[in-house]
This record gives C-alpha cells, sequence and structure tokens, in this order.
C-alpha cells in the first residue's frame, strides 16, 4: 500500500506539471494574439491611409468620414514597444527594455537602482514593498512568475532561491550592452 505522503507528491507532481503545460500554451496564445492585433492595426492603418488619399483636399482627412467600425485606435508607441500581457522575448544583447511590456521593465528598473548603488539581489516580498503594492500572496506570487520568466528568457538571474538580479550582461534602461 502507498504511503500517503507519496500519493501527495505524485499528485503534487501532476498538478505542477499541467500548470506548466497551461503556462506554456497561454504564452503561445498571447503570441498569437500579438500578431494578429499586429496584423488588425496594420489594416485599420491601410484602411486610414486609402480614405486619406481617396478624400477631396477640401474636406480634411477622410478616416473622419469613415464609419466607426469598432477599430481601435491606431497607437503612435514604436513597433518594438511591447504591450501589457505580451509574451517575454530572449534576452539578446542590443535588445532594449522597451521590448518588454511595463510590468516587466518596472522589475528591471527596480533591480537596475539595486545594481547601479551596489545593493544584492532583492525578493519578491522587497519587489512589492518597491511598488507600493500590498505584501498578499496573490501579489507577490504574480511577482514571482514574471521574475521567474525573466529568469527563464535570460534577463534576470536568481542567485539564491526566490533572490533575484539582473543577469550579467543587462545594462540600463536603453537596454543590453
Amino acid at each position: 500500500m502507498p504511503s500517503v505522503m507519496g500519493l501527495l507528491e505524485q499528485r503534487e507532481l501532476t498538478a505542477r506539471r499541467r500548470v506548466n503545460e497551461l503556462r506554456e500554451e497561454a504564452d503561445r496564445i498571447h503570441a498569437e494574439l500579438d500578431v494578429a492585433e499586429r496584423e488588425w492595426n496594420e489594416w485599420v492603418i491601410a484602411r486610414s491611409r486609402v480614405g486619406e488619399v481617396l478624400a477631396p483636399d477640401d474636406d480634411g482627412p477622410a478616416s473622419e468620414n469613415l464609419p466607426d467600425r469598432g477599430e481601435p485606435p491606431v497607437r503612435s508607441e514604436p513597433a518594438e514597444a511591447a504591450k501589457p500581457k505580451s509574451v517575454v522575448p530572449m534576452w539578446r544583447s542590443g535588445l532594449a527594455w522597451s521590448a518588454l511590456s511595463t510590468d516587466y521593465q518596472r522589475i528591471l528598473q527596480v533591480l537596475a537602482d539595486r545594481h547601479r548603488l551596489g545593493q544584492g539581489p532583492l525578493s519578491c516580498q522587497e519587489m512589492a514593498a518597491c511598488f507600493g503594492l500590498d505584501p498578499a500572496p496573490g501579489k507577490v506570487e504574480a511577482l514571482r512568475s514574471k521574475a521567474k520568466r525573466l529568469v527563464a528568457r535570460g534577463w534576470l538571474v536568481e542567485p539564491a532561491p526566490g533572490r533575484f538580479t539582473l543577469a550579467q550582461d543587462m545594462a540600463g534602461p536603453g537596454g543590453g550592452s
């Protein structure tokens, strides 16, 4: 007869594998969504440009005369800027922080400030305090998940369990060295 602890460990392992599979699937879906949103935005821009070209000069921009079809406003942000919930790219030399969403950039900024001041790694609870977040388990775990993802993609390192710092080659907010 198997032990109770053995059965619990087996169930825990199964649940952890399922969580990891779902996270990978979510990352894949987020990447597909980003591509689809980018393509949609390009079509919105194309329609707007064609409308401007075809519009009479005295009426002003034709895009004002086009019916609203629920399109998102065309963003003026650089093409490299990341949207919230976007996939974290693998770090490579020269990749700017702007490739990351704002949440990830905030984590990098806090750790860059500590590095610049000669201070050591941060725990996720300490990061939560830096961001003015309530140190509730949900908030801390959300930060931990993001930090772990940054470690997996090469932006951060975890020199001790639960403590994070910038990867050796990382530079300031401009990006990689």
